[in-house]
């Protein structure tokens, strides 16, 4: 369990508070919320793969590799530590395309930048994206395992302000 210095600032409000779970959790938790008919807020880097015009997040979707002669690839841990991914932006999942074996191929996003972007200011995520780019998501405690609620009593241990969980709250 984690939280951020400093970043509770709603007088009477409580601290923000973040499980570090599996992305596939962060998933599966999703889904379940959205199956309830309750959209989810998430924070993302959309700084990266990410064609506005057409609303399309997608890993691939540009060629780097043809235009420069090298890859420009950093895993998420790794992008996190060279300070160049952060959570940016914050958006709503409102659907999800799953597969005949219930898992998640891409997601329907609805943004706020208005409707003139992406299909009416929806935007589609590939499942590998949210992979990359999704940092947290918050979900209804309903949702959420017994093991999870039991890391919610514990003591946080609180970030520096400058953590990357503390750029977008």
């Amino acid at each position: 369990l984690y939280t951020v210095k400093h970043l509770g600032n709603v007088v009477g409000g409580g601290i923000v508070r973040y499980v570090n779970v599996s992305i596939d959790y962060l998933k599966e938790m999703a889904i379940a919320q959205m199956k309830a008919g309750e959209s989810v807020w998430f924070g993302a880097d959309v700084g990266h793969q990410f064609d506005g015009d057409s609303g399309r997040m997608e890993v691939g979707i540009f060629d780097f590799e043809s235009i420069y002669g090298t890859t420009c690839y950093l895993d998420k841990a790794g992008r996190l530590d060279y300070g160049m991914s952060a959570m940016n932006h914050a958006m709503v999942f409102t659907g999800v395309d799953l597969n005949d074996s219930e898992k998640p191929t891409k997601w329907r996003v609805e943004n706020s930048w208005g409707d003139e972007r992406g299909d009416k200011g929806y935007y589609s995520i590939s499942d590998k994206w949210f992979d990359e780019y999704v940092f947290e998501v918050a979900i209804n405690k309903q949702h959420l395992s017994k093991e999870v609620l039991a890391i919610l009593e514990q003591t946080p241990v609180a970030l520096e302000p400058w953590d990357p969980m503390g750029s977008l709250a």
